[in-house]
């Protein structure tokens, strides 16, 4: 391949990229006012106790510090704050976060998965609940959220995944359904619910998501099924410094 060509497809790359990354920063801004309501209607609720179970996991210490990313409204990041560590709730979404900051007093920045305004080896835990399937590039996210880590420091990814197999005809059914439909009535948005809906389906599966987390350097990798795999924890740990 000449240089020429190599430059064309590189620049073509950047822009897909970028395109993609206005797109889902306009699907949340559109959704911000009615986030919180259209995840209780789609879910009947269920999401709350999903992200429940992903701060229980989380077990967050004194001291630590922790990153809750893509934490749009906060309602992980106030499950995980105590008066004696410090949470920063990180969205590239500004809208998101102001719904959010009537609600807490946490800091908030706004910025991407792939670009943390953090120094290396400064977190003890991340979490990010329905995100990781909305950064502009997988692989550069995962390596990001792993060079923030501290050695040992843990990171949490709660997000929707593949259902067992007599689930999953009446799961895309919903999902292909009912959602846009809620998104229209709901939050005025049915564009927008179609885009997370189509996102789910394109989002790898347990086994996939596993190996990529190993692939960016992560140990111990696990993933925990809920509501029979329509949504799953995975975790995992950046080495020691002496493994």
């Amino acid at each position: 391949m000449t240089k020429n060509r190599i430059d064309q497809s590189f620049g073509n790359q950047q822009v897909e990229s970028q395109e993609r990354e206005r797109r889902i920063r306009d699907v949340f801004n559109k959704v911000a006012p009615r986030y919180d309501l259209m995840n209780d209607v789609m879910s009947f609720g269920i999401h709350r106790l999903w992200k429940r179970h992903l701060a229980q996991m989380a077990n967050a210490g004194t001291g630590q510090t922790i990153i809750d990313l893509a934490g749009g409204t906060g309602d992980i990041a106030i499950r995980l704050a105590r008066p004696d560590n410090c949470v920063y709730v990180v969205d590239p979404s500004i809208a998101m976060m102001r719904i959010g900051r009537q609600r807490h007093h946490l800091p908030c920045i706004a910025a991407p998965a792939e670009k943390m305004p953090f120094s290396d080896a400064s977190v003890d835990t991340l979490t990010i609940a329905f995100g990781i399937r909305n950064v502009t590039a997988m692989e550069p996210a995962l390596a990001e959220m792993v060079r923030v880590l501290k050695p040992g420091g843990r990171c949490l990814i709660l997000e929707f995944s593949t259902p067992k197999w007599w689930l999953k005809p009446f799961y895309d059914w919903h999902s292909f359904r009912v959602i846009p439909r809620l998104g229209g009535w709901v939050a005025r948005q049915p564009a927008a619910y179609q885009y997370l809906v189509e996102s789910i389906r394109k989002f790898p599966d347990q086994q996939a998501m596993k190996a990529l987390l190993e692939q960016a350097g992560l140990l111990d990798v696990r993933y925990k099924n809920l509501s029979f795999g329509i949504a799953c924890i995975h975790t995992g740990r950046k080495p020691a410094e002496n493994q």
